[in-house]
């Protein structure tokens, strides 16, 4: 069976990886040159923690007074589009505790499966991208993200993530004897991992390069010719493409590559920041979440830090805003005071786009109007920790195959 995979992000070669596995023919088409994605500028979680979607009440609400302060964690570029209209509401539809509650078993599953995957690749010979498997600390610093935070452990008990522990200030402080933090305490996930996402991307396109996979940079997917209910072949910039099956992978551009399939997915592209600090002075044991400042920290492959965050649902055309690092850098020292980490210009931070789906649920599945098209996008912040598994489900659905996990809540077409 020959595969095309458009899209090489994470989610896309991952795909890429199970698909030939299964013996099939693989070709990955790419925009650019695999390298810019935004696969590669994350905190590298590998997070069954993470099974709060991003649609919640609270965003909602908070969202609304940020909206207008272009350094909040969580900014909506005001302006008038259609997409984003049709999109912001149906996200602020799925909002709700219910959904929430829905949300989690699904998410969960997903990212213990991609968890599970992502461990086999460490048998291969050559695949070693600094993962590691120490948890995850959430630290809050108010009294009412406290008592969020014991509901957020029941809940995880709940899910059978027991190994999920509140600390108080003082534990927590034990966890990180190398630097003072300014909490009122965290929750620690057992369950959680991370990798050096560099190291991951760089050796998983060498892996399939080995392993006869065709990886093809430049080349954006323009159209597609249609008959019979399937997708015959691809154009893109510069070639045709005939296969049996494709695989549309294209992250925050997910709308606009399903729209050339007739179909219609409410995706808003959501750009994230971080900065990344080499041979850094400061040395944390543990990843760590930090709530109030909505901002992520990671120690990765023994000598770096990577500082990262923020929500900006812009188009892909508005220039990086500075101020946004900024915000990122003063969260950090708000909880590690004794970071002092200077605001790199512009061009030496890292920005990428997160395909943000209307409910925080990714899209993976096939779609109604052609038999021989599957789509896997809208992964929001969750791209990494759910790309092996994703890339298997992915594998299955493609060779009409009963998935590892239930799939409805990942329709593609479950907004109509």
């Amino acid at each position: 069976m020959k595969v095309t995979v458009v899209g090489g992000g994470i989610i896309g070669l991952s795909s890429a990886w199970y698909l030939r596995e299964a013996g099939c023919e693989v070709t990955v088409l790419d925009k650019s040159d695999f390298l810019d994605n935004c696969s590669y500028g994350n905190c590298g979680y590998i997070c069954p923690s993470h099974f709060i979607p991003l649609a919640t009440p609270g965003i909602v609400k908070q969202g609304l007074k940020w909206m207008w302060n272009s350094r909040s964690p969580f900014y909506v570029q005001p302006r008038l589009d259609m997409n984003l209209i049709r999109w912001g509401l149906q996200f602020m539809r799925s909002a709700t505790v219910g959904h929430v509650q829905a949300a989690a078993v699904p998410l969960r599953d997903i990212a213990l499966l991609s968890k599970t995957e992502y461990e086999t690749w460490l048998s291969t010979p050559g695949f070693d991208f600094a993962y590691e498997k120490k948890g995850l600390l959430e630290i809050f610093q108010t009294a009412a993200a406290q008592e969020h935070a014991a509901h957020t452990v029941e809940k995880a008990h709940a899910l059978g993530l027991q190994d999920t522990k509140l600390l108080s200030k003082d534990e927590l402080q034990a966890m990180e004897p190398h630097t003072r933090i300014n909490g009122l305490g965290a929750i620690l996930f057992n369950c959680d991992a991370h990798c050096y996402p560099n190291k991951l991307m760089h050796q998983l396109m060498e892996q399939l390069k080995k392993a006869g996979v065709q990886l093809i940079s430049g080349e954006a997917m323009i159209g597609a010719e249609k008959s019979n209910g399937r997708i015959q072949r691809i154009m893109t910039t510069n070639q045709e493409f005939v296969q049996d099956e494709v695989v549309i992978a294209t992250g925050s551009w997910g709308g606009q590559t399903a729209k050339l399939l007739d179909t219609r997915i409410p995706l808003m592209p959501g750009r994230g920041y971080s900065v990344t600090l080499e041979d850094s002075p400061y040395k944390v044991n543990y990843p760590s979440v930090l709530v109030e400042g909505r901002a992520a920290i990671t120690p990765m492959d023994g000598n770096k830090i990577r500082f990262g965050g923020t929500m900006e649902i812009t188009s892909h055309t508005t220039p990086p805003r500075i101020n946004r690092v900024q915000g990122i850098l003063d969260a950090v020292k708000r909880f590690y005071p004794d970071f002092d980490v200077p605001l790199p210009p512009i061009e030496k931070a890292w920005y990428g786009y997160r395909p943000c789906s209307a409910d925080g649920l990714p899209y993976i599945g096939r779609i109604k109007k052609y038999k021989n098209v599957t789509i896997a996008t809208g992964h929001s912040m969750l791209g990494l920790s759910l790309g092996a598994g994703t890339g298997k489900l992915v594998s299955e659905i493609v060779a009409n195959e009963p998935t590892s996990m239930d799939m409805k809540p990942f329709e593609v077409e479950r907004f109509g």
